[in-house]
């Protein structure tokens, strides 16, 4: 029997760096960082009080996460209006890569505090994974890796050119 290999380059980078190792916090670096380097920084869509960004260790292919601006670990932290805008934004997305990526269904989620899994706990983010049948197999748990078939860069690309298509508006009833 031969043993196949599967690289995943890309992995090394996460499974190096600890929380010590990152200085502030990486979502307020990725959103205060300059509007010129959204595509270096996977950063898709900002709103008026959270941004849209591909998580870029995915769990699945099209991962986005919605992020409120301000630096809070928790939904009781947030105003009213900016959760009213994350969970808008979550339904536009989630219909977004619908259209964009045709996955069977979502794990839409917010993991609050590391005890729930929450890799950076003290800025809330809610994940958006699209899923497909028998996208999960024996990879991510014989052998710890995740198999995507679309680089970060064009699915990047791909969410972009569709969101300038149908841009999130107030006006126009948020895209279904």
């Amino acid at each position: 029997m031969t043993v196949g290999r599967l690289y995943t380059p890309w992995r090394m980078k996460y499974v190096t760096t600890t929380q010590v190792e990152v200085e502030g916090c990486i979502f307020c670096a990725k959103c205060n960082d300059q509007h010129e380097r959204d595509r270096e920084n996977f950063l898709v869509y900002r709103g008026q009080s959270v941004f849209a960004m591909l998580n870029i260790y995915p769990y699945n292919t099209g991962h986005l996460m919605i992020l409120p601006y301000h630096h809070v670990a928790t939904l009781a932290e947030m105003s009213v209006e900016m959760q009213v805008e994350l969970i808008t934004l979550t339904t536009y997305f989630t219909e977004l890569l619908t259209e964009l990526m045709q996955p069977d269904g979502f794990n839409i989620g917010i993991n609050i505090g590391r005890a729930a899994g929450a890799g950076i706990d003290s800025h809330l983010h809610v994940h958006i994974v699209p899923r497909w049948s028998g996208d999960s197999n024996f990879m991510p748990v014989i052998g710890e890796t995740r198999v995507l078939p679309e680089e970060l860069n064009g699915t990047y690309d791909r969410i972009v050119k569709l969101l300038n298509e149908r841009p999130p508006t107030a006006d126009s009833g948020w895209p279904h």
